[in-house]
């Protein structure tokens, strides 16, 4: 190859090195997704609901005890008074195998629906679950009904409960996407928040803690590594919650809330394994591993702040001015990618038609929302910015333009000329008549007075 023709190549390689730079800037900050290792996985921004992560999270999968988070919202939904004593029955041992996870309450132990409450969600206890059903329902079986309709209010569509504490049954089954939408609404409750946060548990006393394995109180641990102790490589300093669970057909099942500088998260894993040797599953190293990798990539951003000036729009009957600025009711967040701002995503705005004064500041008249790639990220009301009065004499003129144009006018217009056409016809009719008569009576004068002639002639002949 001649040196002329090395430089053109060279030349050729650099313009189109150049525009790959160019046209693609963003393809060297793509983000790439780890490999986790979980059947089914679903990570997503409670706030909006939208996922960070996702694989298999539409295949239905057996949940185990992380069934206890949607046990527990019901429980929490119905029950008012969480202090209330009620005793435990044998009834509640039903089903309940030696070997399965128990918080250790005993027959005729009289204990409150908190403590219950501690019982079915730190050492995972099934008794825990039973009891909690039978007293909010009268019994298990009503209890998971109103387990099943809740899931489909919230818009589940691959789960259905079969009973309250997650031991298999062929027809208990749920989504990681699923359950990543239980877990979102449960951890909307305070005190659900304040229980899956917590490491450890003394209960109070009760009448059969002589009972007890220790033969004192209760003394309750979180199955939940991630937070039971800062001593363990499986701690995780950002993690808040929620629920662990494993049966042989489930393989081993997490889900975990963290928040981090704002930004909150849930991670759903389903059907993890845990390998030879290792004293715990995969479970919570992916689960770290799965935390890390969206704090590194994602941030909570506010994309859209309170009072943010958004649009102008014309207003009607005031003399103060024709125009209102719209501003936002509140601050739009959610947990995006750490390169994009606000400019990067798409408005799509609302606004009511036709505005009149008067119009009070904070009015919501509109709503934003912002998204991307066909993704919605959030939607916020908008609102006045300022007070307009009314000009009553604008008012009323607007009130005769408006009655104009209202059905009433167009019937009362539609009678008026009915009835003119009525009145125009019935004269016409009554005119015509008034000739015909006039005609008739002419004719009838005409031919009296010729009869009278000839009456006339007939007499003055002199022949007669």
């Amino acid at each position: 190859m001649t040196f002329p023709a090395l430089r053109r190549h060279l030349a050729a390689f650099f313009v189109v090195l150049l525009c790959l730079l160019t046209v693609c800037p963003g393809a060297a900050q793509a983000i790439s997704t780890p490999d986790i290792q979980a059947t089914a996985v679903y990570l997503g921004d409670p706030e909006t609901g939208l996922p960070l992560y996702e694989k298999n999270a539409e295949e239905k999968r057996y949940p185990a005890s992380t069934t206890k988070i949607m046990t527990a919202l019901i429980v929490l939904e119905n029950v008012d008074d969480l202090e209330q004593k009620v005793t435990v029955t044998q009834e509640d041992f039903n089903g309940v195998e030696a070997d399965s996870s128990k918080a250790g309450f005993v027959v005729g132990e009289e204990v409150s629906i908190m403590d219950l409450l501690y019982g079915l969600l730190l050492p995972s206890g099934n008794e825990a679950a039973n009891t909690l059903a039978r007293v909010v329902s009268g019994d298990v079986p009503t209890f998971v009904d109103k387990m099943n309709a809740r899931a489909t209010d919230l818009g589940c569509t691959g789960t259905h409960f079969a009973n309250p504490n997650g031991l298999h049954d062929d027809n208990h089954y749920t989504t990681a996407h699923d359950l990543f939408r239980i877990t979102q609404e449960a951890m909307k409750n305070e005190t659900f928040c304040d229980i899956v946060s917590t490491a450890q548990k003394n209960l109070a006393p009760s009448n059969k803690a002589a009972e007890h394995p220790n033969g004192k109180n209760l003394y309750l641990l979180t199955t939940n590594q991630l937070i039971l102790s800062r001593n363990s490589p499986y701690y995780y300093a950002y993690a808040t919650g929620v629920k662990t669970g494993h049966t042989s057909q489930a393989g081993y099942c997490l889900v975990a809330s963290a928040e981090k500088k704002g930004s909150e998260l849930i991670s759903v894993m389903l059907g993890c394994e845990k390998p030879q040797g290792s004293a715990q599953p995969l479970t919570y190293d992916e689960t770290k591993k799965l935390f890390d990798w969206a704090y590194e990539n994602y941030q909570s951003k506010t994309l859209i702040s309170q009072g943010t000036e958004i649009q102008e729009v014309p207003i009607r009957l005031s003399t103060e001015a024709n125009k209102l600025m719209l501003v936002a009711g509140g601050d739009l967040t959610a947990t995006v990618p750490k390169d994009l701002t606000a400019a990067d995503f798409e408005q799509s705005i609302t606004v009511k038609e036709d505005l009149v004064a008067p119009v009070t500041k904070g009015d919501k008249l509109g709503t934003l929302s912002l998204s991307l790639n066909g993704v919605t990220y959030g939607s916020i009301d908008l609102v006045a910015l300022n007070d307009v009065s009314m000009s009553e004499v604008l008012y009323y003129a607007y009130l005769l333009e408006n009655f104009f144009s209202t059905p009433l006018f167009k019937l009362i217009l539609l009678v008026i000329i009915l009835l003119f056409i009525l009145y125009i016809t019935f004269y016409i009719i009554r005119a015509r008549r008034k000739r015909q008569k006039r005609r008739q009576m002419m004719r009838s004068k005409y031919a009296r007075m010729e009869q009278y002639e000839r009456q006339q002639h007939r007499d003055d002949d002199p022949r007669r």
